[in-house]
């Protein structure tokens, strides 16, 4: 007799993590160019693969476009390693204090993912290869409606990976995913720090793991259309923001707030670009389909706005893009102020910034707080106000808000993460990107003696050496670390080979794990002072 689902899920998590545990204890000896050989031997796979990788998950889920699914995919690997490329994860990262600091990178281990099905493909690979820059390994657990696309699009990294050095079985994902199987793998020993993107219930389970967690909360974003903004493209970025992908990115807009004097102009703008302003009957039954008690229907996540409005009972022409329905009120009692996740605004008319504040706050604390907030405006003054009063770590600027929250069309980090800090109850509220698998030790010299006695007190920085490597001698970090290397020794793991010293003819093998005497370091420092 074959186990039960949820024993399988069980047993297979804690295989897996065991598996991406013992690649990872090799892989944390890589060096830096071998790490970025491997990262970006994964986003180079990632992104030729995009379209087949979208087309899958859009066949498997029936969430969104597949079209825009492809600029996700090649988001989420092309421009994701961009944006750490520079990053210094191995070693000594930073040199402060004339030497007296020194910064040093060091792995957290293995990152427990959790992937959505809204973004299966793009979440999970972004989620790799954040996570295997700091020489972390990594274990997915994907949403049981599109483990086929997760599962692919992280072999997809995983076989590139291995090709380009990567001890196998660094990547890693659970093929029979169940609540008791994820539950085991973020409890489990092997575990370092939990990336929880994906409903709230699987975010609670990840802060309530015991283990370090990033988790994300739910995006109620709305986007505000000031009387000075230029209303037309105002109109034209939320009618984009809300159907890219039909709004099944959490940064997508829920709600349109219009200043009075623009309110019949954003009318008609958005009705000549293919927006249906529901009637009263029609949102009584939008209401009654998408929300079932303050509680988003998942049936209608990531559907087009056509096939909605047919699920809901009434039609729609068929170039319909954004259902609109005009609201007077944010709560429980109007249901269709909630997150929607699909091509569905809420519309509210307000009578200057002030009123489009209060109101945006209250969108925000409804569902969305800490999350993203957008504003359409040519009034600097106003625009500043609300970045400095508005309860969102993002506030994006005359942009889409769903691409511009990631990164895809402001300077922010590009990310499939985005933390709502502890407003939302996340301990982030940042984009989250490699940065933030990375732990950093740090070496501190004295600085305030209490005892007299001559002793090495700093690093010194040698003129001729810079920080970033620029110069033909190389960079000062990386001779610290190739020194201290072959002084002290590493594990036999290191890939880059035992160290050995010479002595005349005879060559001693490094004593792996012997401490640096106090006449070798002053050599090191004479050295550095040539």
């Amino acid at each position: 007799m074959n186990p039960d689902k949820d024993l399988q899920s069980i047993q297979e998590a804690r295989t897996l993590a065991a598996a991406a545990k013992e690649a990872q204890l090799e892989f944390k000896y890589f060096n830096q160019e071998q790490v970025d050989k491997v990262v970006k031997a994964m986003a180079d796979a990632g992104f030729k693969e995009a379209e087949r990788l979208a087309k899958m998950a859009h066949e498997e889920t029936g969430f969104g476009k597949w079209q825009d699914k492809v600029i996700k995919n090649q988001f989420s690997t092309k421009d994701v390693w961009e944006s750490i490329i520079d990053l210094k994860s191995v070693g000594v990262i930073d040199v402060q204090k004339n030497g007296k600091i020194l910064k040093i990178a060091e792995p957290m281990g293995v990152v427990a993912a959790l992937v959505p099905s809204t973004n299966p493909t793009s979440t999970a690979m972004f989620k790799a290869i954040i996570s295997l820059k700091c020489r972390n390994g990594i274990v997915a657990s994907p949403h049981p409606k599109s483990v086929n696309c997760t599962t692919e699009a992280l072999k997809v990294l995983s076989e590139a990976a291995e090709k380009a050095g990567a001890p196998k079985g660094l990547i890693q994902c659970l093929s029979i995913p169940t609540y008791e199987g994820t539950e085991e793998l973020l409890k489990n020993k092997n575990i370092a720090v939990i990336l929880a993107t994906g409903g709230m219930p699987m975010v609670r389970s990840a802060y309530s793991s015991g283990k370090p967690a990033y988790g994300v909360g739910p995006g109620n974003v709305p986007a505000f259309i000031e009387r000075t903004a230029n209303y037309q493209k105002a109109v034209a970025d939320i009618v984009y923001g809300t159907t890219f992908d039909n709004g099944t990115l959490c940064s997508s807009e829920q709600a349109m707030i219009v200043d009075r004097p623009l309110h019949e102009k954003v009318i008609e703008e958005a009705k000549r670009i293919g927006c249906y302003f529901v009637n009263e009957e029609e949102k009584k039954k939008l209401e009654n389909t998408v929300a079932k008690g303050a509680r988003l229907n998942a049936d209608i996540v990531g559907k087009p706005a056509v096939w909605i409005a047919n699920y809901a009972g009434f039609t729609v022409p068929p170039n319909t893009t954004v259902l609109i329905a005009e609201c007077s009120s944010v709560g429980k009692q109007e249901p269709l102020s909630i997150e929607k996740l699909s091509p569905i605004l809420a519309f509210y008319t307000v009578d200057g910034w002030l009123e489009g504040c209060h109101r945006c706050i209250e969108l925000l604390e409804f569902g969305g707080v800490g999350h993203t907030l957008a504003i359409h405006s040519n009034d600097k003054e106003v625009i500043m106000k609300f970045a400095l009063e508005k309860p969102a770590f993002r506030i994006v600027v005359n942009t889409p808000s769903s691409v511009g929250a990631v990164g895809y069309t402001t300077g922010l980090t590009p990310s499939m993460t985005l933390g709502p800090g502890t407003w939302g109850g996340s301990i982030v509220s940042e984009n989250v990107s490699a940065k933030h698998l990375m732990n950093v030790k740090t070496l501190a010299f004295e600085t305030r003696p209490v005892n007299s006695g001559a002793s090495v007190s700093s690093f010194d920085l040698p003129s001729s050496l810079s920080i970033s490597g620029a110069t033909s001698e190389g960079s000062f970090t990386k001779q610290i670390e190739e020194r201290l290397r072959a002084r002290a020794g590493n594990p036999v793991t290191n890939p880059l080979g035992n160290v050995s010293r010479k002595s005349g003819n005879v060559t001693k093998e490094a004593v792996f794990g012997a401490g640096i005497s106090e006449e070798e370091i002053q050599k090191i420092i004479k050295e550095f002072n040539r």
